[in-house]
């Protein structure tokens, strides 16, 4: 039987992105998506987080992952390659455990939007080439290299890059003509351990392709590029791997949105003065939105917990039917869908902690506010990027329109 490891390189000193392996990506810790892609592969054995920093192995664990050493701080360094983290490992494992498994899967967090077969593919094509050293991921190139130059620093002339057999100047040549070009992804390398404790090298002389769609090429370097992915990853529709329940999909119309109040509506703070009244913060950005989802047809209510004042004049100063003190919201949410003749199914609710989690399998689609408690977040079908209080109905009102305006 062959012994196979996956194995997560993740240090804590990241510079473009701080914290990045342990940042929220669309709701998770960005290594609960490498974690999870090992643990549900059926041909991975054993799955562990080669990491410096005691936060991240905690996290890690968290998901599922085994961190039974820290990694040295000499190889945790910004220009430390992989190879010898991976050696450092195997060799720990090894005088430690005496464990010594045949293949390494190596799963870097930066590519979290992954295939759910893309592991078990990469495994089973290194065993059915008894040659190969390593299997790579990569995609069709997006930019074709037979178009690229390089500048002659004596002079400033270009220089094609490359040449083709047969074709004077590929850099004129239809693109058709050109043989096809790969780009190495960061979603999986399959490596036997011999090539990096025999052979000194990470992927060996015979590597064998993994050819992934395009669509699931992410590589997170920037905040931009954060944004961009987590869209991608919520609206993509792509069989992808999820470290928690699987996230349903936006209904294609939506008729109804119900709000909780604390926390969304607001910040979850209160000020209470010396007579017991209650202050609360809000966005005005979150009227517009709403008074815009109105328009369109949509369909606007707040349940809340708290019997308050505030709640009335919030809910009144922004035209909207509220119900509080409702202690147990799920009951209220039923009937209130049956009372209106609402199709659950085009339901959209937005919570921000525990007592709304009965809410959410009975709507479409269940929202969190950026703030959200952790538990609510991670069971939400969508995270919104703005925190209660500060624009996050603003922006939930914005997706349903768009999604709406889709529809017609």
């Amino acid at each position: 039987m062959v012994e196979v490891l996956a194995l997560i390189p993740a240090r804590g000193g990241s510079k473009g992105i701080p914290r990045k392996n342990i940042r929220p990506f669309a709701g998770y810790p960005l290594i609960a998506y490498s974690i999870a892609a090992g643990l549900q592969a059926e041909t991975v054995a054993r799955v562990i987080v080669s990491t410096d920093d005691e936060e991240i192995a905690a996290v890690a664990r968290s998901f599922g992952a085994e961190t039974p050493f820290l990694r040295p701080a000499e190889l945790a360094q910004d220009m430390i390659p992989d190879l010898p983290v991976f050696e450092h490992a195997l060799r720990w494992l090894a005088e430690n455990e005496g464990y010594r498994p045949d293949v390494i899967v190596q799963l870097r967090p930066t590519s979290p939007i992954r295939p759910k077969d893309c592991v078990d593919n990469a495994v089973r094509l290194l065993l059915a080439h008894r040659d190969a050293d390593c299997v790579r991921g990569v995609v069709l190139a997006g930019q074709d290299p037979h178009k690229m130059w390089r500048i002659e620093p004596e002079n400033g002339r270009m220089i094609p890059l490359l040449t083709v057999s047969g074709i004077a100047e590929p850099f004129n040549a239809p693109r058709q003509n050109l043989p096809p070009v790969y780009w190495q992804t960061g979603h999986i390398d399959a490596i036997r351990s011999a090539t990096i404790l025999r052979k000194n090298s990470l992927t060996g002389k015979v590597i064998y392709p993994l050819v992934i769609d395009p669509r699931y090429t992410v590589d997170l370097d920037n905040l931009s590029d954060w944004v961009k992915y987590e869209w991608l990853a919520t609206f993509g529709a792509l069989e992808m791997v999820w470290p928690g329940k699987l996230r349903r999909r936006m209904p294609e119309r939506v008729d109804l949105l119900i709000l909780d109040f604390d926390g969304v509506l607001t910040d979850n703070r209160v000020w209470t003065d010396k007579d017991g009244r209650e202050m609360v913060a809000a966005s005005r950005s979150d009227g517009i939105g709403l008074e815009a989802l109105r328009k369109a047809g949509v369909d606007v209510v707040v349940i809340s917990k708290e019997t308050n004042p505030v709640v009335a004049a919030r809910c009144q100063k922004l035209n909207l039917p509220f119900v509080q003190g409702i202690q147990d919201k799920g009951p209220a949410l039923t009937r209130l869908l049956e009372e209106r003749g609402v199709d659950p199914a085009r339901a959209v609710y937005i919570g921000n902690d525990t007592n709304d989690l009965p809410c959410f399998p009975l709507v479409g689609w269940a929202v969190a506010v950026a703030d959200a408690w952790p538990d609510v977040i991670r069971q939400a079908d969508y995270v919104l990027s703005r925190p209660g209080g500060h624009g996050a109905v603003r922006e939930l009102c914005d997706l349903i329109l768009k999604r709406n305006s889709l529809s017609v």
